[in-house]
């Protein structure tokens, strides 16, 4: 079966986001160490997760850099925009016409923990899942992750949005690693317990 894994930059004190969706407090001087982890983390995957809200800046983000094959993350911008995405919005038709900007991408707007098991049952690699703070809090809330790559950033930013607001009961994870990095990033590796 597929295994989910969840990439998500964080501040020291939980937040995903500001409480405004600010983003301004995340590192991105990232060094040699932090971008190889990440490809490696990337490297078995072949499906993208994205709530609807955070679909549009990342392939356009992605799309923007493709066009420029100087630019140092091209590589790696091939990948995130060529890689297949499935988008869960509950007010996206299957059928709208902003898939026709959003290359390989479809529309998933059924119950979440069904699509999603769906999707680990079906042949290939892993998928990985970006975000946004409300996509992630439901898939945490249906424990339908199996990895944590939780990216905790040097910034405390005192409020904002969280990821684990939608679980009610308690979720023991067991660290598997614990990484710094040079940029002052730490990535912790979790897996469920269970």
């Amino acid at each position: 079966m597929r295994k989910v894994k969840l990439q998500m930059q964080m501040s020291i004190d939980g937040f995903v986001a500001g409480p405004d969706g600010e983003m301004d407090w995340m590192s991105w001087n990232w060094g040699d160490d932090i971008n190889k982890y990440v490809t490696d983390l990337t490297t078995p995957v072949d499906t993208i997760l994205l709530g609807r809200n955070m679909a549009g800046g990342f392939i356009s983000h992605w799309k923007e850099i493709t066009k420029n094959p100087d630019n140092p993350q091209y590589p790696f911008a091939r990948i995130m925009y060529d890689t297949p995405k499935v988008i869960f919005s509950k007010t996206l038709p299957k059928s709208d016409p902003v898939l026709n900007e959003w290359d390989n991408s479809i529309i998933a707007n059924g119950i979440i923990s069904e699509e999603i098991k769906q999707l680990k049952a079906q042949p290939g690699k892993d998928i990985i899942v970006y975000g946004g703070a409300n996509f992630v809090s439901n898939l945490i809330k249906y424990n339908l992750i199996n990895e944590y790559h939780l990216f905790i950033n040097p910034a405390v930013i005192g409020s904002g949005k969280t990821i684990f607001k939608e679980r009610e009961e308690r979720l023991n994870l067991k660290l598997i690693e614990a990484t710094a990095f040079s940029c002052g990033i730490v990535v912790l590796c979790y897996h469920p317990a269970q």
